[in-house]
């Protein structure tokens, strides 16, 4: 059974009831209104239920016939609901973004007016609009129906019709293949109608085919689609395994877990995600983007910074709304980053951080979809107990400051992005010379190495790099404490990345 008929069940059920005011929250709004016509003809037995609109633009209109124009006379909101509430006959009232005439006291009197006189007349009224607050008298006479989002059948469905339409236009078939077009019906779950329709249009209208290539910019305009608050950002660059030094057990873990995340293992269960803890500028950020670039899948970061807000109860709707949009973007990886920022409780707090991390605790319990968690922290001491027990996430890994085979790899690496040739034996002296350098602190070295050799009018060279180590003074010897002690707590407690 399909989510879409799940709704519509649940829609007839709710207008069969007596439940005199039902609130819609959408922003599918056509979507909505094609579910009520379709379940007219259901309301008319044994006696005809009329089905009326209302907008503020047009007044009031019959929607499961046409009887010609709308009634201007009742376009405002208090004539609507007083010809509602005059009329004796039963009807379902369908009422258009009305959520900013409930503030006006006289509309809601009106509203309750009508709905405590349903035992003698069956008047439903419906409110459809993208976020409703209903007054508190109102809440007790209310149900709210989620509506669900086109199925896979469905965007199957609008898919085809678009590429019929460019048939049509053009004289010529789409250029497709079955996966390439499976991917993308998957890709543009989770959005409305309209939207499906937009982005399927503008990947087969740009020129004519719909191939593999085409993914990335679906998933990218869908993000733009969905992310309205601004509080999880898109990360266009992800990396592959060659662009992380070290870390070879957490490398190891995501390449078994892979078939579970692709689907490629139907038996196996998808992984929820894991916490990295450990030294600043170690490569946790790398590892994330390792994560999505791997699992071949979106990555997205969220701002906890950018979550929290001054009034009550706005910091944990932000996080709700941001976890919905990823579920919508899944398969994809959600990348936290320093997570004890968001959800680390001190004097003052209020409550709010406590909150948000019950109200992140138990989405990734209950969530089902393919997101893979990718959370990262550097000060252990801020981290609730809650967050780090094991079950939370699958797994806790702990990265530390790289062995010299490590500082070799990396040397490399960042070398290597920098048209910077180095000889074995050069790297194997630097590695040795930063000892005790994080991962960031060697790559800088090797930036800082390229800018002194073009001021000197000549090329990069290990000297160059040599000169700028020594004249470093690392983390490691700036915050030896602290080091010692994260090294210490999570010697029994995590799993070595390394």
């Amino acid at each position: 059974m399909t989510a879409t008929t799940d709704t519509r069940k649940e829609l007839e059920a709710l207008l069969k009831s007596r439940v005199p005011l039902i609130v819609v929250e959408t922003r599918d709004e056509p979507r909505a209104l094609a579910l009520l016509a379709s379940l007219a003809p259901k309301l008319s037995s044994p006696a005809h239920t009329p089905v009326f609109q209302w907008t503020v633009t047009e007044g009031l209109r019959r929607l499961d016939i046409s009887l010609g124009g709308a009634q201007q006379h009742n376009a405002e909101p208090s004539a609507v609901l007083k010809s509602m509430r005059a009329t004796p006959a039963a009807g379902v009232y369908v009422l258009l973004d009305f959520h900013p005439f409930l503030t006006d006291p006289v509309n809601v009197r009106l509203l309750k007016d009508i709905c405590q006189d349903y035992d003698r007349v069956a008047r439903h009224v419906v409110l459809i609009s993208h976020e409703i607050q209903l007054p508190r008298e109102l809440e007790h006479f209310c149900a709210r129906l989620s509506l669900a989002f086109p199925d896979r059948a469905e965007r199957h469905a609008i898919v085809e019709r678009v590429a019929a339409d460019w048939t049509r236009a053009y004289g010529q078939r789409v250029k497709t293949d079955r996966k390439s077009l499976e991917l993308l019906v998957e890709n543009l779950g989770g959005l409305s109608t309209g939207d499906t329709e937009r982005l399927a249009r503008k990947v087969i209208f740009d020129d004519g085919a719909l191939l593999p290539t085409d993914l990335p910019a679906v998933m990218q305009a869908k993000y733009e689609l969905l992310n309205r608050g601004g509080v999880l950002a898109f990360e266009y660059d992800t990396a592959q395994f060659a662009d992380l030094g070290g870390m070879a057990r957490l490398k190891e873990w995501l390449r078994l877990r892979k078939p579970a995340f692709d689907g490629s293992a139907p038996q196996l269960e998808a992984p929820k995600g894991l916490l990295l803890l450990g030294v600043q500028g170690c490569g946790k950020s790398v590892a994330a983007k390792c994560a999505a670039g791997i699992y071949g899948v979106p990555l997205l970061r969220l701002d906890f910074a950018a979550i929290h807000n001054k009034y009550i109860g706005e910091s944990e709707r932000n996080l709700r709304e941001s976890l919905a949009t990823a579920e919508t973007m899944s398969p994809c990886v959600l990348w936290i980053d320093e997570i004890e920022k968001g959800v680390s409780v001190g004097d003052g707090d209020s409550g709010t951080s406590r909150r948000l991390l019950g109200t992140f605790l138990t989405w990734l319990a209950e969530k089902k979809t393919k997101v893979f968690v990718v959370a990262t922290a550097n000060d252990i001491s801020s981290l609730p107990p809650e967050l780090v027990r094991k079950g939370r996430l699958d797994e806790i890994f702990f990265v530390d400051l790289p062995s010299v085979a490590v500082r070799e790899d990396v040397l490399r690496i960042h070398s290597k992005k920098r048209n910077l040739n180095l000889a074995d034996n050069h790297v194997r002296q630097l590695a040795t010379a930063c000892d005790g350098f994080s991962g960031a602190e060697i790559e800088q070295a090797v930036v800082s190495a390229v800018y002194a050799a073009h001021a000197a009018g000549g090329t990069a060279s290990a000297a160059h790099v040599l000169q700028e180590i020594r004249a470093t003074r690392p983390l490691s010897v700036t915050m030896a404490e602290k080091i010692a002690e994260l090294r210490e707590w999570a010697s029994e407690r995590t799993v070595p990345a390394d």
